[in-house]
């Protein structure tokens, strides 16, 4: 069975910097993987999308300039380097395996059980 554990949430202030990390076990990681993320009292929303080489990758617009994520499939390990954090930014992050990608939820299938990222103003 399929098990994604997130890694790398903290306290940071605004304008700092975290890089979450998302391993797999059990198996290799899917074709797309994605990042996720729910702030109390909001859905999960998409935030980015990487496919299996790593030469595509998709952004929601909100985290564009300031969030890069990558891969390395060889560590079975997805990655999020988050920069130039806002209090916007404070969520439970979630990272997400799926056949075909996508910016919805639905479209993936396997799921973290995710970690908390808290920006101070």
């Amino acid at each position: 069975q399929v098990q994604l554990v997130e890694s790398g949430g903290g306290l940071v202030q605004t304008g700092g910097s975290l890089r979450l990390s998302c391993a797999a076990s059990g198996r290799t990681l899917s074709n797309y993987m994605g990042w996720f993320r729910q702030a109390p009292g909001k859905e999960r929303e998409f935030v980015a999308v990487i496919n299996w080489s790593g030469a595509s990758t998709y952004y929601t617009d909100s985290v564009k300039g300031r969030f890069t994520i990558s891969r390395d499939n060889a560590k079975n390990t997805v990655y999020l380097q988050m920069n130039s954090l806002k209090p916007e930014d404070t969520a439970v992050y979630y990272c997400a395996g799926g056949v075909y990608g996508g910016v919805t939820a639905t479209q993936y299938h396997y799921w973290g059980q995710g970690t908390q990222v808290t920006v101070s103003s």
